[in-house]
């Protein structure tokens, strides 16, 4: 480690956030212009809008569209500063956060570096699935997807080209829908013009759920729209089916059949990071760290958990890895610490849940605000408004919008570009 260990020197508490997510960038914005100093330390420079990560790697949106630099959102704020660094390891006892080559020191710690993609156990499904929770994996998945076209549109045997045009998304809860939709709306929109050699019989989406329905969480007569929806957009809706195994080149389902595919798309489920479990602090299994009604750690009240690594509970249930929970326990905990500051005691998290939506494709989605239900357009101009609405900067606002627009009104989609990444994936061949 080097020397550059920041101390705080100043008579005012130091609050150190790690993790510029929806929990850790809010919980900054809270303690704006406050009597404290903060600190927010992320791997990335950027804040990413992970909703809309799935357009990215479904050539609908550019990955800058949906990223805003971290520093940019903080300059205003006098008392607020980023450092760039991924974080290693905390030393509980001496309040220090310690990253490769650098240390910060804290009085007090907000714990926000969000989630990971949960597995489950199943054998080659880490190595061999694509994920959607950074822009460099959706970069690589929409590069992966056209490949897959260019190489089929080849002289290749019939068993090859099925196994590329085949697209296996695993797990039906929301990413898992829009990117079905969308990845469905692709290929039957702007590929098919692309590639007039290829024979689209030979192309599948097919989405697989263990459940009995998509969309859990939303009541019956929604699951029921998207589901039909997703049939009629030519997607092959697998419900009731386990994922057994995956290979580079074959998907090997329960009791069922082995699909050849080079796509697997893994959607089924979120962890918290697993750097978590390596900091001393009581973990559940699936490495949520415990929280105390007010988001504090338990022995260590100078300490809050939020967003995707809080194991937070409401009404016995945990409460969903979804922005607007992490942006809410964000403000709480922000709240938090400046009441202890100020003498007061802390307030338990209270989830205020204004619903949730999720967009199919173009003219339609399904929203539950409150006790009611939308489907259709309506529902599909709501889910815009608010995705736009909470887009942060005008101009990420302004070409979302106008690449929707060139594809609403063109059924276009422009971003059809494999671009090199700094260590290009190797072609996926049998061993």
């Amino acid at each position: 480690m080097s020397d550059s260990v920041t101390k705080n020197k100043g008579v005012r508490p130091r609050v150190v956030i790690a993790g510029g997510g929806f929990s850790g960038l809010w919980a900054a914005k809270t303690l704006a212009n406050q009597p404290v100093d903060v600190v927010l330390v992320d791997r990335n420079n950027y804040h990413t809008f992970l909703p809309l990560l799935y357009q990215v790697a479904a050539a609908e949106l550019e990955p800058e569209d949906i990223a805003y630099p971290i520093r940019s959102i903080l300059r205003k704020y006098t008392n607020v500063r980023f450092v760039l660094a991924d974080i290693k390891k905390i030393d509980l006892d001496k309040r220090i956060l310690l990253s490769t080559d650098y240390a910060i020191s804290y009085d007090y710690l907000i714990l926000a570096t969000g989630s990971a993609t949960q597995f489950f156990g199943t054998p080659g499904a880490a190595e061999y699935s694509f994920q959607l929770k950074s822009l460099e994996q959706g970069i690589t998945l929409r590069n992966h997807i056209l490949r897959c076209f260019e190489y089929a549109s080849r002289k290749i045997d019939d068993a090859k080209r099925q196994q590329l045009l085949t697209f296996t998304i695993v797990g039906g809860g929301p990413t898992g829908v829009e990117f079905a939709g969308a990845l469905a709306e692709l290929i039957h929109g702007p590929l098919k013009k692309d590639y007039p050699s290829i024979d689209f019989d030979y192309v599948k989406v097919i989405l697989i759920e263990a459940a009995n329905s998509v969309l859990l969480s939303f009541p019956k007569m929604l699951r029921d729209y998207a589901l039909d929806r997703l049939y009629r957009m030519k997607v092959n809706v697998m419900l009731e089916t386990l994922v057994d195994k995956v290979t580079p080149l074959t998907v090997h389902l329960k009791d069922k059949d082995i699909l050849p595919t080079q796509t697997v798309v893994w959607t089924a489920g979120i962890c918290a990071d697993p750097i978590a479990e390596t900091w001393g602090l009581s973990a559940t299994r699936n490495g949520l760290l415990m929280v105390l009604p007010t988001l504090e750690v338990e022995g260590r009240q100078e300490i809050y958990v939020i967003g995707d690594l809080s194991s937070m509970e409401d009404n016995r249930r945990q409460l969903p890895m979804t922005a607007p929970v992490a942006v809410q326990q964000g403000v709480q905990a922000a709240k938090n610490i400046l009441g202890k500051i100020n003498g007061k005691p802390a307030s338990p998290f209270v989830y205020k849940d204004r619903g949730a939506m999720v967009t199919i494709g173009r003219n339609t989605a399904v929203a539950q605000i409150g006790k009611k239900s939308f489907t259709g357009f309506f529902a599909w101009v709501l889910w815009l408004i608010v995705h736009l609405i909470n887009l942060i900067g005008f101009r990420n606002r302004l070409m979302v919008l106008i690449n929707w627009s060139m594809d609403y009104l063109l059924f276009e989609r422009a971003i059809r570009l494999i671009l090199p990444l700094r260590k290009p994936p190797k072609p996926r061949s049998k061993t």
